[in-house]
């Protein structure tokens, strides 16, 4: 519990340091704890510290903790979000915790979590990923739609009964300024938000670039090695 309160106070102090240098308001950006491989335990610890966002990067790793977390005495309420990617046969698993995808990148995705949405019924928040270039993860390819077809894509989101557009999402490429690629993705943020004006999230920016995220105008930070230390066993990058 020691070191989590230690991490969580520094992230934070962190994402408010970067949002006052940015002339925002640090209220604006709100904090997402990327607890993928670790425990229910460490959610939990979170959790007691007034944490209530948590994602995760697999379907079954957030289903088996939410009903853990659920299920177990004392833990308040959390909202849980999916921001890794999520294949069309299980959109119904995602939809019935109620989870915010963050992953949204193609259209047969939409319509399949929008049939999984109105068989809850439970309206899903949704942001569209964009690909904002550089090699793929260690795991393959970190998906997201190309800029240029992103508009299209909000479109048919916000087209949908059982989805709500809420923003979009990117992961700055490696070994480049992350600042300059947030910068692109602010302005196509701009462009979408002109045609839907719900569509006010940014969720950009992880443990190393959190700053020049918020700077770009994030929303929401999602942090994972900055909060519950380096994963010894992942196949993933870091967030």
């Amino acid at each position: 519990m020691d070191r989590l309160e230690h991490n969580l106070r520094i992230v934070r102090e962190r994402i408010a340091a970067a949002a006052r240098a940015a002339g925002r308001d640090p209220a604006e950006v709100r904090l997402l704890a990327v607890s993928k491989t670790w425990p229910a335990a460490d959610v939990a610890a979170l959790a007691a510290l007034g944490q209530r966002e948590f994602a995760e990067n697999r379907v079954q790793e957030l289903t088996g903790k939410a009903a853990e977390l659920a299920a177990a005495p004392g833990v308040p309420d959390l909202r849980w979000h999916l921001v890794g990617q999520l294949q069309r046969n299980k959109a119904g698993a995602v939809a019935r915790i109620g989870a915010v995808v963050h992953s949204v990148d193609r259209r047969p995705l939409v319509a399949a979590l929008d049939r999984a949405a109105q068989q809850v019924p439970v309206r899903l928040d949704v942001f569209v990923q964009v690909d904002l270039g550089g090699p793929p993860g260690r795991d393959g390819a970190r998906g997201g739609a190309p800029p240029e077809d992103v508009p299209a894509l909000a479109d048919a989101v916000a087209e949908t009964a059982g989805l709500r557009l809420v923003g979009l999402m990117a992961v700055a490429p490696r070994d480049a300024d992350p600042g300059a690629a947030f910068a692109r993705l602010a302005e196509l943020a701009a462009r979408v938000r002109a045609d839907h004006p719900g569509s006010r999230e940014l969720s950009a920016g992880m443990s190393a670039d959190l700053e020049a995220a918020v700077t770009a105008g994030a929303t929401v930070v999602r942090v994972g090695t900055a909060l519950f230390g380096p994963r010894v066993l992942s196949s993933e990058p870091d967030v």
